[in-house]
């Protein structure tokens, strides 16, 4: 691996989003990704891509919140690199499309396990190996459901999943103050053509009855923003795929 090579690691990979991302991130040159999915057995895409990218794109094993898995994942990549510059923690879950009066309790907990904890248990384990970087940073895929100025008033119950975009909102900004080193922010991905945004079609066909773009249109525009983060004095800001930036 050469020392110029920047090293990124993606959770949620299997499909969608993250895999448009592990896709783009491949054709580059000089970079290492490191393909997260919660049964690498079954990710045929991204064994297409580790067969295509031959020690380029490396498939392991990442369940969310999953410490062992977490820590097990961070050992390969220790091992392969030695290093991380770039955490996206992509994973993510919006499978409740009932009114407020109508959430479980055992949604919430469901949600907040995958939308928050699993980031939470990412940086936790991939933080040794981002440290050591002159520029480390750890991106959350959020939503702009997350924004309590914003994401409150779409007319759509989904109370988890907001709910715990907002929390992670904050995880990510905390995590920018605490660590002086780290660029760390939360990113919207815009509305995409996903299996998550389809399931929510189906349950909610009125609701979300809007334009969406597709997974390597917000992929590219994720990829901008990365690669353009920096630390800033005004500190972190809820970002959009396409540069813009979201009020919390």
């Amino acid at each position: 691996m050469s020392s110029t090579s920047t090293v990124y690691l993606i959770s949620g990979a299997n499909r969608g989003i993250g895999l448009a991302l592990v896709t783009q991130l491949a054709a580059r040159e000089n970079t290492i990704v490191f393909a997260g999915a919660r049964n690498p057995s079954s990710a045929k895409d991204l064994q297409v891509l580790e067969s295509k990218y031959s020690g380029k794109v490396h498939l392991i094993k990442l369940t969310s919140p999953h410490e062992a898995d977490n820590k097990a994942a961070v050992a390969q990549v220790k091992k392969i690199a030695g290093r991380l510059d770039v955490v996206i923690a992509n994973a993510g879950l919006s499978n409740s499309f009932v009114p407020s009066d109508q959430v479980t309790l055992d949604s919430m907990r469901e949600h907040f396990e995958v939308n928050v904890l699993g980031p939470l248990v990412l940086f936790q384990a991939t933080w040794p190996l981002l440290k050591a970087g002159s520029s480390p940073k750890f991106v959350v895929i959020s939503s702009a459901l997350g924004s309590i100025e914003v994401g409150t008033t779409f007319p759509i119950p989904v109370l988890p999943y907001g709910t715990t975009k907002a929390a992670v909102d904050w995880l990510a900004a905390k995590l920018w103050f605490e660590y002086p080193s780290l660029i760390s922010f939360p990113l919207h991905p815009g509305a995409v053509a996903t299996d998550m945004a389809a399931a929510g079609r189906a349950a909610l066909p009125e609701g979300m009855d809007f334009p969406m773009i597709q997974t390597d249109e917000s992929a590219t525009g994720i990829l901008k923003v990365v690669d353009a983060a920096k630390r800033d004095e005004a500190g972190p800001k809820l970002m959009a795929w396409d540069g813009s930036v979201i009020p919390w």
